[in-house]
């Protein structure tokens, strides 16, 4: 069995901007708020932080700040992706040289590849450093899928542990889990699947939900490994529209309009992402209104 990296709820944390670059300060508060809400694990560079959009030497700065900043006290999960495995291989580097404790690497997009190309690009990461990695699946942006099989192909690797699954197919979850069993921890993806993929032995969820209610996030995995799927049923089904709207326009334009209504200084959204639409913002709104989140 394969050391775990965290069990719960890892926040796929945005990234707040001033108008010349990262706010680093705001980034410091939001991190703060995250582990006092009871958040399991910083996953920091990922698709939700605008990573697509980051300089090279802001993707570099963000994942060391939060190592520092978190100190040790939860996991760390530094986003290295790419569609060119050579900077993949890179930043897995740097986030291994300042102290991440793992790394989260998304499947090649635009140019993708066959599902031998996948086994290819990741092992040459995961050869290239010591710490261990999560690999991303979300079919809906790039536009490959990681099949079962080779997801048992992937986890022959030592520091290839587990997996972000956003392809939101549980007969697919159901069959990595068979062909995989522990050699291959899952995490939700998606924040409408939690429970579903949790009943499955998912370890919980690497979640942009966790970014306005962090504690919930956090709950809803507690209160199921405790046993109380009653209650973690409730969450999820209580969530259920704010899951929504967060996800009515595309990650991570509603959940960065949602922390700034809540008060944070997250900045403008980098082009090629907009502001909401006007309808999305008023669902956006009344949610957080029935949460009591602003």
């Amino acid at each position: 069995m394969k050391k775990k990296i965290f069990t719960g709820s890892g926040v796929a944390i945005i990234t707040p901007f001033t108008k010349d670059g990262v706010n680093f300060e705001e980034l410091g508060r939001i991190i703060e708020d995250q582990i006092s809400g009871g958040t399991d694990s910083i996953v920091i560079a990922g698709t939700s932080g605008e990573s697509a959009t980051l300089t090279d030497e802001e993707h570099r700065e963000v994942i060391k700040y939060t190592v520092e900043k978190v100190n040790k006290r939860i996991p760390v999960v530094a986003g290295a992706g790419s569609n060119e495995t050579v900077y993949a291989v890179e930043l897995a580097k740097h986030a291994e040289e300042v102290g991440a404790d793992a790394i989260l690497a998304v499947t090649p997009y635009y140019n993708k590849c066959t599902q031998n190309g996948l086994v290819a690009h990741y092992y040459k990461i995961a050869d290239s450093v010591k710490i261990p990695m999560i690999v991303y699946n979300v079919p809906s942006r790039t536009g490959v899928n990681i099949k079962p099989e080779t997801y048992a192909k992937l986890s022959k690797h030592e520091r290839i542990v587990g997996v972000k699954e956003a392809n939101g197919d549980l007969t697919s979850v159901l069959r990595t889990r068979a062909a995989c069993g522990d050699e291959l921890y899952i995490y939700s993806g998606n924040d409408d699947q939690i429970l579903p993929i949790l009943s499955l032995g998912g370890l919980g969820v690497i979640s942009v939900l966790a970014n306005v209610a962090p504690k919930v996030a956090h709950d809803m995995c507690q209160l199921y490994f405790d046993g109380d799927m009653k209650e973690a049923s409730k969450l999820q089904i209580e969530y259920a529209d704010l899951i929504d709207a967060l996800f009515c326009e595309v990650n991570p334009i509603p959940v960065k309009t949602a922390m700034r209504l809540m008060g944070y200084n997250v900045g403008e959204l980098r082009m090629p992402l907009s502001e909401m639409e006007e309808n999305n913002l008023e669902v956006l709104k009344k949610s957080l209104k029935a949460h009591k989140l602003i």
